[in-house]
């Protein structure tokens, strides 16, 4: 593995797991902080907001400036808005407007730096000279590394270190991210010299985003269906893992063999990511997707039906694993087929979507769990993901996943 691609996949966990240890260790601060339970869904939703609309917004600018700065500055943001906690918490109270108002500076360097990473990853492809299904593959399984080890490792540290000291490591994973990624060469990330200007006028910077915003949703069938595939798994697994599966083992008080069902997930993952990293050649992409698609709904079903324990892990495994593939093969369709003038307005959009969508999940289900049954509300998102499944594989849009050259939007 060359140093280039090897400082982008570092980079890239390191940022993840920076996330993913706030995600667990915020709250908990939060609670410890105000001792007032709603405050910490209050911050949840003071700064969803801002990070839809950074990632919206923030695009734009992506493409328009050296992607290799942008991701830099994006980590070294977010790094500043963790690290200012505990300075706060040193020198006054930590209040919940603090964490709100830090919350909304750190959203500005959350999904538009994963936007920009996203946006890096053709050309350090191309510098490192590996294919892009390779490097994408090796990207999820990073991705599914993390996500297995990232909560192990939050906990591990509320119990360590009180919880400034938990958030010096998380900034740290941040501003580490940033450092590796200075280790790019400076060409990587480099504009296209022959892109066209951009005005610095309100009107021109509105037209700049319409134009990516315009291919999303208008022009490129293929984005927009496999964007809204992708929403709908995002929404169905909120959906189970931040509601379902919860109160399922509350119910049972077995809060524990959550933790097992969510790593069996997260193996899943990393199974799948792995199995086409390594062989993911031998097969076209349209086989993949299927075998994919399939297998997810035979996981969502199993996982939903609540069964025991044993075959609700094999389920969340099986599940775990289907995802993975398909992630990896529309991660890497995405990345050849948007163009690359387009890359940050595109992928900054999807980002923003993909984080309003676990609310839509995590609600939904809440609702029908109140109002009918959790058995019911099992066999909804059953339903729901078998639908978007069959719908898939017969869209046309979907059909040919074969290498195409980047310069064709309208695919």
């Amino acid at each position: 593995m060359s140093t280039t691609s090897l400082a982008f996949l570092a980079s890239y966990g390191l940022s993840m797991l920076g996330n993913a240890v706030a995600a667990v260790v915020l709250p908990l601060i939060v609670l410890h902080s105000t001792g007032d339970a709603t405050d910490a869904g209050i911050l949840a939703a003071a700064t969803a907001v801002p990070a839809v609309l950074a990632g919206l917004f923030m695009g734009g600018v992506i493409d328009r400036v050296h992607r290799r700065s942008a991701s830099i500055a994006t980590d070294l943001v977010s790094a500043a808005a963790i690290a200012a906690l505990p300075i706060v918490d040193l020198v006054t109270d930590l209040t919940l407007g603090w964490f709100v108002l830090l919350g909304i500076v750190g959203s500005f360097g959350d999904v538009p730096g994963l936007t920009a990473r996203e946006a890096l990853l053709p050309q350090v492809a191309r510098h490192a000279g590996v294919g892009v299904d390779r490097l994408v593959a090796q990207r999820e399984l990073v991705g599914a590394v993390v996500l297995l080890a990232g909560p192990a490792a939050a906990a591990g540290l509320v119990v360590l270190l009180d919880g400034s000291g938990a958030l010096w490591v998380t900034a740290a994973t941040s501003f580490a991210a940033a450092m590796l990624t200075l280790l790019l060469p400076r060409r990587v990330g480099a504009l296209d010299a022959d892109a066209t200007p951009v005005g610095s006028s309100p009107r021109a910077a509105v037209a700049h985003l319409r134009e990516g915003w315009s291919l999303l949703f208008r022009r490129s069938p293929f984005l927009l269906s496999t964007t809204l595939v992708s929403l709908l798994l995002a929404v169905v697994l909120t959906a189970i893992q931040g509601l379902i599966l919860p109160v399922h083992f509350i119910r049972l008080g077995q809060e524990g063999r959550l933790g097992m069902v969510l790593s069996a997930l997260a193996l899943g993952l990393l199974l799948g990511a792995g199995l086409y990293a390594a062989i993911g050649d031998h097969l076209t992409r349209r086989r993949w997707f299927a075998a994919g698609m399939v297998g997810s709904v035979g996981g969502v079903a199993l996982v939903s039906a609540l069964p025991a324990t044993a075959p609700m892990l094999a389920g969340a495994v099986t599940l775990g694993v289907s995802i993975g593939v398909v992630g990896t093969v529309t991660g890497v369709l995405m990345t050849e087929r948007i163009p690359d003038h387009l890359r940050g307005r595109v992928t900054g959009t999807q980002n923003a979507v993909m984080t309003a969508a676990p609310s839509l999940g995590v609600l939904g289900a809440a609702v029908m769990v109140e109002r009918v049954s959790l058995g019911t509300a099992g066999a909804v998102v059953a339903g729901v993901w078998a639908l978007t499944a069959a719908l898939a594989l017969v869209a046309p849009p979907l059909r040919d996943l074969e290498p195409a050259p980047t310069d064709a939007p309208g695919r």
